[in-house]
């Protein structure tokens, strides 16, 4: 083969090469000026779930299926800018396992600004009040978690009027700041833009703050939020609650009490509910306990909010009982028994993974399942 020949064929390599060498001085000068890191979080759980008859008669009766504990992808970095300042970034995408659906940037996503006084960010984020208390519940983010009941449901990601009732949510189109801590004391605060005042005729938008003291093994919270002219135009909704938890050589004990106020059209409904868990250490793993207690929706408004309304025989409890066993320090496997218990008229069902049961219908699942960090 003559020289030209030879080349003929060898450029196109020689190109590919040189490209490959102009993008890692790229990558080379990126890494000099800003750290990046990629984490995620798979977990999925096989179940077999049911519910019991509704007062209505109706019974759904039992199913196995495959199902997605929030599983997350997610990549975040940080850039020093001098004077103690650093830029900040993230984004997070949805991982299903179960069915390979996925949406960037659809979880914990923002851009904002850190400094020895504080960060400011804005984004599509947990808001304040959630995050206050969510580490309480060793079953958070499953089919298990409190937010069944406490919360009033779980919005994965939602703006001033797609979810109206919850008070567990990412909220889009929200500005946050966060505090350093200062002798154990910390605060936060949300406030989700009323964007959505050209579209509605009301003026929507979210306030959410929340304060918290850490100090050895004791940890305490408080949170406040309002949802700004959510239901209908001039009234608020508001939630408050606290949070403690003592944390024992072998054993986490905690409690969250929780008053939720929405205030609609037709008149005011409130609702009270508890929550309490136990993490006991058991050889290599943990035995892990939650109790949820919701009581009677109280007032005169006449809608159903989420998952209650007002009347008797609208309070409902939430059980839990597994056991998490650690295989290494990122992966595990784990399993839990969970079952709502629906008073008459109460028709609570799981935040996540719902099985759609009707008034006194009492849902119930069985886990095994896997967890995976990196």
């Amino acid at each position: 083969m003559t020289r030209v020949g030879v080349w003929h064929w060898l450029r196109p390599l020689a190109t590919i090469a040189a490209l490959a060498a102009s993008a890692t001085c790229l990558v080379g000068t990126a890494n000099a000026q800003s750290s990046v890191v990629i984490y995620g979080r798979l977990n999925t759980a096989v179940e077999y779930a049911s519910a019991s008859t509704a007062t209505d008669g109706t019974h759904l009766g039992g199913t196995a299926r495959l199902t997605n504990n929030r599983s997350v992808f997610g990549i975040r970095g940080e850039e020093a800018l001098g004077y103690g300042l650093k830029a900040i970034w993230q984004v997070e995408s949805t991982l299903s396992i179960d069915t390979g659906a996925g949406q960037i940037a659809a979880r914990d996503t923002r851009l904002g600004m850190a400094s020895p006084y504080g960060t400011v960010f804005m984004g599509n984020w947990d808001t304040a009040y959630t995050t206050s208390t969510k580490t309480l519940d060793p079953y958070y983010p499953t089919t298990a978690g409190y937010m069944s009941i406490m919360g009033n449901g779980a919005a994965a990601t939602t703006d001033n009027v797609q979810n109206t009732n919850s008070f567990d949510r990412r909220q889009q189109n929200s500005l946050h700041y966060q505090s350093p801590q200062w002798h154990g004391l910390s605060g936060a605060m949300t406030w989700g833009l009323p964007e959505e005042k050209i579209s509605v005729p009301r003026n929507p938008a979210l306030y959410s703050f929340a304060g918290a003291y850490e100090r050895g093994p004791l940890s305490v919270s408080m949170a406040y939020e309002i949802h700004q002219h959510y239901q209908t135009a001039g009234r608020n909704d508001d939630g408050m609650k606290v949070g403690v938890s003592y944390q024992f050589p072998t054993t986490t004990i905690a409690l969250v009490y929780e008053r939720l106020h929405y205030r609609t059209a037709t008149g005011d409904l409130t609702r009270n509910s508890y929550y309490t868990s136990l993490v006991q250490k058991l050889g290599p793993g943990s035995v892990k306990i939650g109790f949820t207690f919701a009581s009677n929706g109280a007032g005169n408004a006449t809608e159903t909010i989420g998952s209650f309304h007002a009347g008797p025989e609208t309070g409902a409890t939430q059980i839990t009982v597994g056991y998490d066993y650690p295989l290494s320090k990122r992966t595990s496997i784990y399993t839990y028994y969970s079952r709502i218990n629906n008073k008459r008229n109460a028709l609570y069902d799981f935040a996540i993974n719902g099985l759609g049961v009707k008034a006194g219908a009492d849902p119930q699942t069985f886990a095994l399942a896997m967890r995976h960090n990196f």
